[in-house]
Order: C-alpha cells, then sequence, then structure tokens
C-alpha cells in the first residue's frame, strides 16, 4: 500500500516531463518511419513521380499493343517478334514505332519493353484458323 501512495504522491520535475516527452517524441517517430509507412517530402514526391512514370508507361504500352494487334501484318509481325530473342523484342517494338504515342516524337519510357512482353504472351493463331477476309484483329485475339 505504501508504493501505491508515492506513486500518487509523486510529482515530476520540469527535467523528468521534458526527457519523457522528447523520449515520447523519438519512438513516436521511430516507430512511425519504420513500421507505420512515413515518408519524408522528398520521399513521397519521388514515390509519387514513379508512379506517375509506371502509369504513362502501362497506358502507352496499352496504346501499342492495340496498334500492334491493328496492323494489317500484325499476323506476321508476330511470329517475327517471338522468333527474336526475349532482349531484341523491345528494340522490334521500338523500331516498328508502335510504342510512340501519338503526337509525341519519343517513346514513352518502358513502353517498349512492357509492349513486347504483352505481345510475346500472346498466342498465334493457328494458320487454318485465319481468315483473311475478318479483321487481323479478332484473328489473332
Amino acid at each position: 500500500m505504501a508504493i501505491m501512495q508515492q506513486m500518487k504522491d509523486y510529482q515530476p520535475t520540469k527535467t523528468t516531463m521534458f526527457w519523457g516527452m522528447a523520449g515520447a517524441a523519438v519512438l513516436t517517430m521511430f516507430v512511425g518511419f519504420t513500421w507505420g509507412g512515413w515518408v519524408t517530402g522528398g520521399t513521397a514526391a519521388q514515390m509519387a513521380e514513379e508512379a506517375a512514370e509506371n502509369a504513362t508507361a502501362k497506358l502507352a504500352a496499352a496504346v501499342c499493343v492495340e496498334r500492334f494487334v491493328s496492323a494489317p501484318d500484325a499476323v506476321a509481325q508476330l511470329a517475327a517478334l517471338k522468333e527474336t530473342s526475349r532482349w531484341k523484342q523491345e528494340g522490334f517494338v521500338e523500331d516498328g514505332m508502335w510504342a510512340r504515342l501519338p503526337g509525341i516524337e519519343e517513346p514513352v519510357g518502358g513502353a517498349a519493353e512492357l509492349c513486347a512482353a504483352q505481345l510475346a504472351d500472346m498466342e498465334l493463331p493457328a494458320a487454318d484458323n485465319v481468315d483473311t477476309t475478318s479483321n487481323t484483329k479478332s484473328a489473332i485475339q
């Protein structure tokens, strides 16, 4: 019972209060930045820029795939792309200028690589299943 009375009567000094609050602030920041997902303003700006670049590349890759598939010689080009080694497929797409967005001279960074990967994963239509009078896009899909 004496301990409870001592705790009840305890009056911390200003120094003790200051260091207790400082320690709590440091501990809060440590936990926040380590496990809480907090980031600095510079890191947040960098993450936002990377997210914007990735989103642009994904959009450009989707346009690239659509342009590639809509081309009149899409089946032949897809066969040629698949015969190209994996590390040269990005160059194949860039050389074909499918990775460029309309109105933009330069290809979007990362778009050709994403486009080539999506195209390489597409299935080639069987030669007897291709209807030359229909749209090439439907033959590939």
